[in-house]
């Protein structure tokens, strides 16, 4: 793939993408913290549903989808069909509760609820998971280009993608993440396409193939046994998507604050359904790709070396058969799905920081120039964290693709701290003070931990990391509702 028609694909999508999002400091208001945070409320319902879809996948998406369908089998997918359900709650009753609020962060409802600390905790989570999802994202984006590029080495793709991304997010503001993410999108779209094309038509007697892979179990979504939740079942998958996408939906900021940017709450609920009439269908498309490249495996017995890893696989397929050029469009579709996810990160974290810390903690200092000059050096210190912890994985852990995978899936719990139990307390119950959500709190990030690194110490592995997430959630609402339920119920000031 070392050539100069794929290498000017890449170079052009860099170039180009780059200055169009730098592009938008020209525009009217972008010198205006809130535009800088919202775009003004002027951005089109379609732009934000394609910028909610692209913060949705992520290159993690694109390389773990097809590893996990080529190696066993649908089970990845899974989470993908949970997406709807969180999708009706959150414009049934997220949407319209944070346009309501008068801040843009999601977590300023925490401290009207439960104080100061619960306000600090939640935004905290979400920075340390979202620079740290970042980081990983900037990693196997890395992994992928250097096997397809071996001249240009991991920390150059790291760092060459870092600052590319920071540039846009920095100068251009939410606006420029939106549009950019919108052409993002649809090249990453149509990258699907061609991959799963050229799939169909390299591999020969399909029918008979396809009927293998059926036989084979490739196309099973998991395991239905209801009695085990130590292995990845259709059951601990299912669960674990419900939890997940309802939390990505109803508290991370890199969602809720697209409900804020919408023109009005009808768009915004639009925005959301119409990310997940692609995410869905995309996702599928996805997993396809692992069970085609199954398919084509076997159909040209020998050629996919037998000591390949199935992270290894798709990379192979890009680099020794696709087509010049078509190569080329899918890498840049990949770096795309990897560059939208980070610059909503950047652009969220930075809103983060400015609501819950600066304004917080030093109102004096908070004014219509310095807020604009905090959300530009905020976004750049966020994205030279992303881009030190991706290098910090590369220079500690190594480049193994799948272990990253693996670290990520399983860290990604103990970084979520337990945000949607919290807010679920302060929302639906009306008795519970601050030092019930704190005791609550303190429960579920005990049983994240547990899960995710006490069972491999006492070795009795009988619950699967993916339910931490699940378990975590479940024991800070309990709690809440157990410890508060002497407690008489608040008064509307009070709430």
């Amino acid at each position: 793939m070392n050539n100069w028609i794929d290498l000017t694909i890449i170079a052009v999508y860099l170039v180009g993408v780059t200055l169009f999002g730098c592009s938008f400091v020209f525009k009217k208001g972008a010198n205006d913290a809130g535009n800088f945070m919202t775009g003004g409320g002027k951005l089109p319902t379609w732009a934000i549903a394609l910028s909610v879809f692209a913060t949705h996948v992520s290159s993690i998406s694109f390389l773990a989808l097809p590893e996990g369908a080529y190696g066993t089998n649908w089970w990845g997918w899974v989470n993908s069909l949970t997406v709807p359900l969180a999708t009706l709650v959150a414009a049934i009753w997220f949407v319209p509760f944070y346009r309501k609020s008068t801040s843009v962060s999601a977590y300023s409802f925490l401290e009207n609820r439960f104080g100061t600390w619960a306000r600090v905790y939640a935004s905290a989570c979400f920075l340390v998971m979202q620079s740290a999802r970042s980081g990983i994202i900037l990693l196997l984006l890395a992994i992928l280009v250097n096997q397809l590029f071996p001249v240009f080495s991991y920390e150059s793709i790291i760092i060459g993608t870092g600052v590319a991304t920071l540039f846009y997010s920095m100068l251009g503001g939410f606006s420029a993440v939106v549009w950019a993410d919108a052409i993002q999108s649809l090249i990453l779209i149509g990258g699907t396409l061609v991959c799963v094309a050229c799939l169909l038509i390299f591999t020969p007697d399909l029918g008979t193939h396809a009927a293998a892979a059926w036989e084979a179990g490739k196309m099973s979504l998991g395991s239905l046994d209801f009695t085990d939740w130590s292995t990845s079942t259709f059951w601990v998958l299912l669960f674990y998507g419900i939890c997940i996408n309802l939390q990505n939906f109803g508290v991370d900021q890199c969602y809720t604050q697209r409900y804020v940017a919408a023109k009005d709450a009808k768009a915004a609920a639009k925005s959301i359904w119409g990310s997940a009439s692609l995410y869905v269908p995309v996702t599928l498309l996805f997993t396809i790709i692992g069970t085609l490249l199954w398919m084509y495996n076997r159909a040209n017995p020998g050629v996919i070396p037998a000591d390949f890893k199935a992270a290894a696989v798709f990379p192979w397929f890009i680099v020794n058969k696709l087509p010049t050029g078509v190569s080329g469009f899918l890498v840049a579709a990949i770096i795309a799905a990897a560059m939208s996810t980070v610059a909503a990160t950047l652009n969220s974290g930075s809103t983060v920081l400015l609501e819950d810390y600066w304004k917080r903690f030093a109102p004096a200092r908070a004014n219509a120039k310095t807020n604009l000059v905090f959300l530009r050096a905020m976004t750049v210190v966020l994205a030279l964290v992303s881009i030190f912890i991706a290098l910090a994985v590369v220079w500690i852990w190594g480049k193994d693709n799948s272990s990253v995978l693996g670290m990520w899936y399983a860290l990604q719990g103990v970084f979520s701290g337990g945000m949607l139990g919290l807010f679920l307390v302060g929302a639906f119950s009306k008795r519970a003070r601050s030092w019930h959500a704190l005791v609550a709190t303190l429960c579920g990030f005990g049983t994240l931990v547990w899960i995710t690194f006490g069972q491999k110490v006492v070795q009795c592995q009988f619950l699967h990391v993916n339910l931490a997430i699940v378990l975590a959630t479940v024991t800070i609402v309990l709690m809440g509702f157990l410890l508060s339920c002497r407690s008489k119920p608040l008064v509307a000031k009070e709430m």
